[in-house]
């Protein structure tokens, strides 16, 4: 400790005299001290876009190395996810079953059914938040949704496990069983079997997840059209609720569109909920009470536990990072470009 501290003022010490030995009356401080504060923010920004780089770099590069040993159309098109180290020559996955769209079907049903969850509880909200309630209610209610949005996936995960699982399950297998013996009978057996882990739970439970989000962006959006707007709009006789379905929610429409292309993006990425909640099967199949299984839930088993980075099996985790991540990208370019295509500037 005294040796850091003796050493620390000897550094001040230096460069005081070092400072004070460049102080004359020609000096430009100012403009130096800006070069230097420029200097760093380049910097940052650098760091930014080259740690995006290397990340699409190195997708790239092991994507390329997992392409090559199973054919890409296989992999976008073909229905069998079994990625399996050979045992036998007749079995199954002998030589790796490396279709992917079970994967895109899991990820798209989750999502879907979070977005049919998060998308109209969200946007009401924000409506709610933005034109109907007071002040007061505001300062309360904003920042209870807004502490969602802070809570742990992990901590989400258990939620959907522990409560939301079984009592849906508990739901389904009370109807099934007063439809078994009637004209139901199939689907009462169906329904009686139903699990704690399927598509319904993870779906649900991400919704959940992902109001906060789109409520906190839309209510900025709602409130950053013009009040002249609503004025007018109650002028000509227009009630709140028509102000709002016909003047505020068109003007604010492109904004909200790109939050939620957004919340869609977090909704596809998620991991930890479908973990929990969904299972790991990977099943060609819409049906929300079956289990599935998401693209970044096998990202993560692929490369769970001592990898050898020489097989198909553990380089199929960067194809698909590579798919999530081109995606993710085709939908942030969207958001953007609805944003931009259908704005409207406001005097």
């Amino acid at each position: 400790n005294w040796g850091g501290g003796v050493a620390a003022l000897i550094a001040a010490v230096l460069g005081g005299l070092f400072v004070f030995t460049r102080i004359r009356p020609d000096l430009r401080a100012r403009n130096k001290v800006e070069g230097w504060i420029t200097g760093v923010l380049f910097a940052c920004s650098a760091v930014a876009v080259l740690t995006t780089v290397g990340i699409i770099f190195s997708l790239v590069i092991d994507s390329l190395r997992f392409f090559s040993m199973v054919p890409i159309t296989e992999f976008l098109f073909g229905t069998k996810w079994s990625p399996q180290i050979a045992i036998r020559a007749d079995q199954v996955g002998s030589s790796g079953a490396f279709g992917a769209v079970p994967l895109f079907a899991g990820t798209f049903l989750i999502m879907a059914i979070a977005m049919a969850v998060a998308a109209p509880i969200g946007l009401f909200s924000a409506v709610y938040l933005s034109e109907y309630s007071g002040k007061k209610t505001r300062a309360l209610v904003k920042p209870a949704l807004e502490v969602l949005a802070g809570v742990p996936t992990v901590v989400y995960g258990f939620f959907a496990a522990l409560t939301v699982g079984p009592a849906l399950r508990v739901f389904f297998n009370g109807i099934g069983d007063m439809l078994i013996g009637g004209p139901f009978n199939d689907l009462g057996l169906y329904l009686s079997l139903v699990q704690n882990q399927m598509a319904l739970v993870a779906g649900a439970v991400m919704g959940i997840m992902l109001i906060p989000f789109v409520s906190s962006l839309s209510d900025d959006i709602l409130n950053a059209v013009p009040q002249s707007l609503r004025d007018g709009s109650y002028a000509m006789g227009a009630t709140k609720s028509e102000t709002i379905k016909k003047v505020l929610l068109p003007a604010a429409l492109p904004g909200v569109a790109g939050a939620l292309l957004l919340a869609v993006s977090r909704a596809i990425g998620e991991t930890m909920i479908v973990t929990m909640a969904a299972g790991l099967a990977a099943k060609l199949t819409l049906n929300p009470l079956e289990t599935v299984t998401t693209v970044t839930v096998q990202i993560v088993t692929l490369l769970t536990g001592d990898q050898e980075f020489n097989s198909p099996k553990t380089l199929a985790a960067f194809g698909l990072g590579l798919t999530l991540f081109v995606v993710t990208l085709m939908l942030n370019i969207v958001a953007m470009r609805i944003v931009q295509a259908y704005r409207e500037q406001y005097d």
